[in-house]
């Protein structure tokens, strides 16, 4: 590493969080592993003794274009956490937090600030074909004139030894209407149509593999009697109680996202969340005029909706059919219910289930209460990370995870601005232990306040308007050519590869030896609450599952 008396430069891994407004003390980190198709990345940070403009920031290797540059970015938050913390955080000050990754300035620039700690973020993306070995790449700082200011060099050690195709079931809830609201076009206008083919692209690459699919505009994050912007993928009219569907916008949206590698849909939900006790906001053309038919004043349970669905769903069943989705579809009733629900859920899960004409379609929603699976009124329970010892206990089977606001005290993994990245990551090694198949979070891109009350700019307000804590509600910024990827977002993924990589080396030494190396030198073992803190660990787990990869690969008696 080379640097001038007036620039400082060092590597970093990419769980370290760099503040512009403190001193940088994690130690160099200089070389790492990655496995064939793995996104690796690393950052590089700098500080400048006075104002430098217009930095020109490079790359060279032999991975040539698989290395991508972006400079971190500072998002503020006000609501960094709520007021019964633990003390697995970063801090719990408002501020600027390190998040968003922004591409480069013109020309492959970035701005240094006087004696303010940035840092850039390294990505490279690893082929099936890259050569196994270790591949330097110095980064490069220089001035306008060209002058060198330093550079620093990480060796990248390549196995030869690549990442299986993700088997977990990923699902961020993707929100056509923000995306209309926050670029200003009409929904489902052919602009609208192509921004989200955009933003679909990017979910796919970050190992999203399920997607939030609107039958109706879907009844989540509400106040009661208040409704969501209108995203309606099936065509509704009504003539004499009898109703007739038009599923065209939604074989556009399955072809769109099938292009684009997702192959998986979770129909929203049926119910109104927290309950079931109404039906979504549901629009039908009747004596050509279009106009609400059903929503919070309808009973779930009632006969007007019950005749709806009556004839909806075997409709529904024959364009799965149609288009080949019988394995690929999943269905909500409500969103999170308690028990003070479980007589309308109850009845909403066996109206469903009786129209699925003799199939067996999933049915996933998140919960905490084991009743809800116990009486077998969902497949699939999504289960709060602060509640799923239960589910565990109970031999749940398939299970799911989930985290949202709500865990944040007892050390379960989130990804709240003011948590360390380990405690974002550590989530891939829990799912593993515990053979998760399906993982869901509520926001991908929700640009609107708490109870979807207004529109807000994720640039400037980061916590739903003092709802949820920073961090919650979104994973994507809105570029002005498509998705600006946060770091919370990059570690997820990094997350989901430790899955794959733990799953890789299951297939050469077994599950049992695999979880021994996973908690090698640990006190305890791994839960969803009790794990190594610190990103050292996490670092240092993945080295010595490559390693031991590498070992197998080599045909090692012992590996």
């Amino acid at each position: 590493m080379t640097q001038s008396a007036k620039f400082d430069i060092r590597c970093l891994h990419s769980l370290v969080k760099v503040f512009a407004d403190e001193e940088l003390r994690e130690p160099s980190f200089e070389e790492g592993t990655a496995l064939l198709g793995e996104y690796y990345s690393f950052q590089v940070a700098c500080r400048a003794a006075y104002l430098m403009k217009n930095i020109r920031v490079t790359a060279e290797s032999d991975l040539g274009e698989a290395i991508s540059i972006r400079s971190v970015g500072l998002a503020p938050s006000e609501l960094t956490n709520y007021n019964d913390y633990d003390d697995y955080l970063l801090r719990t000050t408002p501020g600027l937090y390190p998040d968003p990754l922004y591409p480069l300035l013109d020309g492959g620039t970035v701005h240094a600030l006087p004696e303010q700690w940035r840092s850039v973020w390294v990505t490279v993306k690893l082929q099936a074909d890259t050569a196994a070995g270790v591949h330097p790449i110095v980064i490069r700082f220089a001035e306008e004139s060209g002058t060198l200011l330093g550079e620093a060099t990480f060796r990248l050690d390549v196995i030869g030894a690549a990442l299986p195709e993700q088997k977990l079931l990923h699902t961020e809830w993707f929100y056509l209407d923000c995306l209309a609201t926050q670029y200003g076009v009409d929904i489902f206008s052919e602009e609208h149509w192509r921004i989200v083919e955009t933003y679909v692209d990017h979910y796919a690459e970050y190992g999203m593999n399920l997607i939030l699919t609107p039958l109706f505009s879907p009844p989540l994050e509400l106040d009661y009697g208040k409704y969501r912007p209108t995203v309606q993928m099936v065509g509704v009219e009504r003539n004499d109680g009898r109703y007739a569907f038009d599923f065209s916008r939604l074989a556009r949206w399955v072809e769109l996202c099938r292009r684009n590698g997702i192959e998986r849909f979770e129909f929203s939900h049926l119910f109104t969340q927290w309950g079931a006790r109404h039906a979504p906001k549901i629009m039908a053309v009747e004596n050509g005029v279009e106009e609400q038919i059903f929503g919070w004043e309808t009973d779930a349970a009632g006969d007007e909706y019950r005749s709806f669905l009556t004839q909806f769903m075997p409709e529904l069943m024959q364009f799965i059919r149609q288009h080949g989705l019988e394995q690929s579809c999943f269905f909500h009733l409500s969103d999170e219910p308690s028990l003070h629900d479980l007589e309308s859920y109850t009845s909403a899960s066996t109206l469903v289930r009786s129209l699925f004409e003799g199939s067996e379609f999933p049915i996933i929603d998140a919960l905490s209460e084991f009743a809800f699976y116990e009486k077998g009124l969902l497949t699939h329970p999504v289960v709060s990370i602060e509640h799923i010892h239960h589910y565990i206990a109970g031999k749940a089977d398939p299970l799911w995870a989930y985290y949202c606001c709500c865990e944040y005290k007892h050390g379960e993994s989130n990804r709240f601005f003011n948590m360390p990245s380990a405690r974002n990551r550590i989530i891939g090694v829990q799912m593993y232990k515990y053979d998760m198949q399906g993982f869901l979070h509520w926001g991908y891109n929700h640009w609107y306040s708490q109870r979807s009350r207004r529109a807000i700019d994720p640039f400037t307000v980061t916590d739903a308007d003092h709802a949820f804590p920073s961090g919650d509600a979104f994973l994507v910024y809105p570029g002005e050519s498509g998705p600006i990827t946060s770091i919370r977002l990059e570690v997820l993924r990094e997350a989901l590869q430790d899955i794959r990589a733990l799953q890789l080396l299951e297939g050469y030494i077994g599950k049992e030896a695999t979880v021994a190396l996973l908690e090698e030198g640990m006190v305890e073992p791994v839960t969803f609450r009790n794990y190594e803190k610190g990103s050292d660990w996490i670092t240092g787990m993945r080295e010595r599952v490559n390693r031991r990869i590498h070992a197998c690969l080599q045909g090692e008696t012992v590996c």
